[in-house]
């Protein structure tokens, strides 16, 4: 685990992104969540499995390209962002719905 997360791992998880491609990985015990872009796969690992308190099998990280954004004649970039898709063990999951 690198050291710039060290102690503040709930720092490195975002929130969870809900897509149709997302929710159907949820079937094959796939979780997607969008995190901190410096983030490196054993961060994002210690993150989900203390957080959630599972045991996560396997970390898929994207990192696409930064997109630009025009509104009138200001052209800008928007935030940067990495997603991680999260395999956890057989028997394991996360309650992303909150029943109420």
């Amino acid at each position: 685990m690198s050291e710039r997360f060290a102690g503040r791992l709930a720092d490195v998880i975002r929130r969870p992104l809900i897509t149709e491609k997302a929710t159907q990985a949820l079937e094959l015990n796939q979780y997607t969540f969008e995190v901190d872009h410096r983030a490196a796969k054993p961060d994002i690992k210690a993150a989900i499995e203390e957080l959630f308190e599972v045991k996560v099998v396997g970390v898929s990280t994207m990192n696409p390209p930064r997109r630009t954004r025009r509104v009138g004649r200001f052209a800008g970039k928007r935030a940067q962002v990495k997603k991680a898709v999260v395999r956890l063990a057989e028997g394991d999951a996360i309650q992303l719905f909150p029943e109420s």
